[in-house]
């Protein structure tokens, strides 16, 4: 009996050892040079390979692999076999008629050629970087969170930041900034989806709105327990030092702005009953609000955007649960002053930006960031959205996304701000 207790203690004790030095080991050799070797990089390598050498996996990729499948493994808190499956196993969950949304919002899918000249120039991204920094160290310029170390960050709030462990790239998605389609992106890259016939989606356009915004596509943050249990901030760390870190980002107010069309002015039945019936309630003087959206459009009952404004600045609707993500500021969605991202895109420099951070990332031979908008939420719209908000309430609202404004370098509206 003795015998068999020590024989226990001594493969627990050894097990122990290998993980730490296993750990260990990773976080010295890392992933400091990833190259594309997914199937899908490869059946593209393969279609023109006269045109672009073939490169083989490096042994950084290979080791962060390994290591993450033998936690996965020892530890039991990884995903199963079966965790990124295609939705042939799964029931996804709609959220609003995406079809008409794509349709009002005017994407043009037509596939798009390589870029001309006038690819943004590094050193405006260096700027961005440089003013991020700039902000983030300004002692005299404070908002919510900004001291907080990363490990203050509860878990919930990570799940916006996307990893894709095949190329070494963590990208923080911000709603209404072309997210869906930079998460066609994330997920042809980590080939966490699989088309009808079995096989990781190698086109982005292919893959269907309703899979890209289903939580099962990809790898977050915020499923990091599963995968590392106890060890999961520790890796959080490794892969925000040896990754490259991307987010875009637009103008605050033209975001909000773009909420608001894509939200409240289409029939979205999830938020019309989860925002639009408690702004409605509150805001207007009606007394009976219908309960279902297309009733509520039947009889020409939405909110209005300036019941829109009162509601966000509404101290009780932050006491009540956070702001939903469309518009939650940048800031509390991607933690810029704790997370130092290399890459700062703007979306109204979407196509230059995104030909750029392709580039960089090696992956620009193998496809072109998916569509542009012919008629998407403009800046000049501004004047017209705000004329009949009242003054009073323009002032309080830039002082709510202040952070944002001054983090990624927008200028103050002063033609909003004063009269």
């Amino acid at each position: 009996m003795t015998r068999s207790r020590l024989f226990c203690l001594l493969v627990i004790l050894v097990s122990v050892f290998m993980i730490l030095f296993i750990i260990v080991y990773w976080d010295n050799v890392g992933t400091t040079n990833f190259n594309v070797h997914t199937s899908f990089s490869k059946s593209l390598l393969a279609q023109s390979s006269e045109e672009r050498p073939t490169t083989a996996p490096t042994v950084e990729n290979n080791v962060a692999s390994d290591v993450d499948e033998f936690l996965d493994i020892f530890l039991n808190f990884g995903s199963t076999k079966g965790f990124f499956q295609s939705t042939k196993t799964e029931n996804l969950q709609l959220q609003g008629s995406n079809s008409q949304e794509e349709i009002v919002r005017g994407y043009d899918w037509s596939t798009k050629g390589k870029l001309d000249d006038g690819i943004l120039d590094q050193e405006i991204q260096e700027e961005r970087k440089l003013n991020l920094r700039k902000f983030c160290a300004n002692s005299s310029f404070d908002f919510p969170t900004k001291e907080r170390s990363f490990d203050d960050i509860p878990n919930r709030e990570l799940d916006h930041l996307i990893v894709d462990d095949r190329h070494g790239i963590i990208y923080c998605y911000v709603p209404k900034v072309a997210c869906t389609n930079w998460k066609r992106v994330m997920i042809v890259l980590s080939e966490s989806l699989l088309d009808k016939k079995g096989v990781p989606y190698q086109d982005p356009l292919q893959i269907p709105r309703e899979d890209v915004h289903n939580t099962s596509s990809h790898l977050t943050f915020n499923k990091f327990w599963r995968r590392y249990g106890k060890f999961s901030r520790h890796m959080m760390k490794i892969k925000l030092k040896k990754y490259t870190k991307f987010l875009f980002v637009r103008d605050p107010f033209v975001r909000l702005i773009s909420a608001f069309r894509s939200k409240f002015e289409l029939e979205n039945e999830n938020f019309y009953r989860s925002f639009a019936v408690p702004i409605l309630t509150r805001y207007s003087n009606r007394t009976n609000v219908p309960t279902s959206v297309g009733e509520a459009f039947s009889s020409g009952m939405k909110p209005s955007f300036s019941q829109f404004i009162q509601y966000l600045l509404d101290e009780k609707t932050e006491e009540q649960k956070p702001f939903n993500e469309h518009w939650r500021q940048i800031y509390r969605l991607c933690h810029p002053c704790q997370i130092e991202y290399d890459f700062v895109g703007k979306l109204e420099s979407l196509d230059e930006d995104a030909a750029l951070l392709l580039r960089q990332l090696n992956i620009d031979s193998f496809f072109h960031f998916p569509p542009s908008y012919r008629n998407k939420t403009a800046s000049s719209w501004e004047e017209d959205w705000f004329s009949k908000i009242p003054l009073s309430w323009r002032q309080k609202l830039y002082k709510l996304y202040e952070a944002d404004f001054v983090l990624f370098g927008y200028p103050k509206p002063d033609n909003l701000l004063r009269v």
